[in-house]
């Protein structure tokens, strides 16, 4: 009778492991809406230069002359990093970078931290062009 057990569940699982791999020739039919509706919305995606994304505001402040002593500190600071300036009456918001990804802007803004302890992520629309990597 053991026999018999372990001579089924062998005979099953090679049974099962062939049926496996003859199953993993899969052919996908797509409706030729689905793909015409699929090449829009890629071509759509590559026309769109804009995205949401993560930029680091350094500072927000009504003052611009404050505004612009922090812009030259950063610069002298942190050369390699491109640093912009928005005015929405009456503030004036100091950013830097364009992420993708909190995360990413995360790694930068521990580095920012260190130098203007005041500097926190924002979501904002970027560029494809501006992405820092």
């Amino acid at each position: 009778m053991y026999f018999i057990q372990k001579s089924f569940l062998f005979l099953t699982i090679i049974f099962c492991s062939l049926t496996s791999i003859q199953a993993q020739n899969i052919a996908i039919n797509e409706a030729p809406e689905v793909k015409s509706v699929m090449e829009r919305y890629a071509a759509n995606n590559r026309m769109n230069e804009s995205m949401p994304g993560w930029r680091i505001q350094l500072q927000s402040t009504t003052d611009r002359r404050k505004m612009e002593s922090t812009r030259q500190e950063f610069m002298s600071k942190f050369p390699y990093m491109l640093v912009d300036f928005q005015h929405t009456p009456p503030h004036y918001k100091l950013r830097t970078g364009a992420f993708q990804t909190k995360l990413e802007a995360m790694r930068i803004l521990y580095q920012i931290k260190e130098e203007i302890p005041g500097a926190y992520t924002t979501k904002d629309i970027i560029s494809r062009r501006e992405l820092v990597n």
